[in-house]
């Protein structure tokens, strides 16, 4: 059985953030966002996640462009001109189109928590993409958001 975490860091602490990680033993953090070095992203900005995963967690990190949601698209989900059903619908066809279980497997995230900016994962897709990857997959895969 391959696990899947999630977690968005907004809302967390540094020490929340680490934390859950640690406490649920997560392998690998993988960034799935577009654009991973916002100020406004506090502890959580690509550079600083690479030194805090390597030194606290003793884990590493990777910024996966593959997994991030289409710029046109989250442009349009942030000024509301999509709605979230068609922002799925895009977002799923974009990660068949990039065909990422092809390119990357599954195996290699094993015990890897998917991170994104929104706090919880009913509209993230983060969750999206842990779900994409569990349907489309032959191994059997368990999904789980840290909250």
């Amino acid at each position: 059985m391959i696990t899947l975490y999630t977690i968005g860091f907004t809302k967390k602490s540094a020490e929340q953030f680490f934390t859950l990680l640690k406490k649920n033993k997560v392998k690998k953090l993988v960034d799935v966002r577009i654009s991973n070095g916002s100020q406004l992203a506090g502890f959580a900005k690509g550079r600083d996640l690479e030194f805090f995963t390597r030194e606290l967690l003793h884990i590493p990190y990777e910024h996966i462009l593959d997994f991030a949601t289409p710029k046109e698209l989250l442009d349009k989900w942030h000024s509301q001109e999509v709605t979230w059903t068609q922002y799925e619908a895009v977002y799923l066809a974009a990660l068949k189109e990039r065909d990422i279980l092809r390119k990357y497997g599954i195996k290699q995230f094993d015990c890897a928590c998917f991170l994104c900016t929104e706090e919880t994962p009913e509209q993230c897709h983060r969750r999206l993409l842990a779900e994409y990857m569990q349907h489309h997959s032959t191994e059997e895969v368990r999904i789980v958001h840290l909250t």
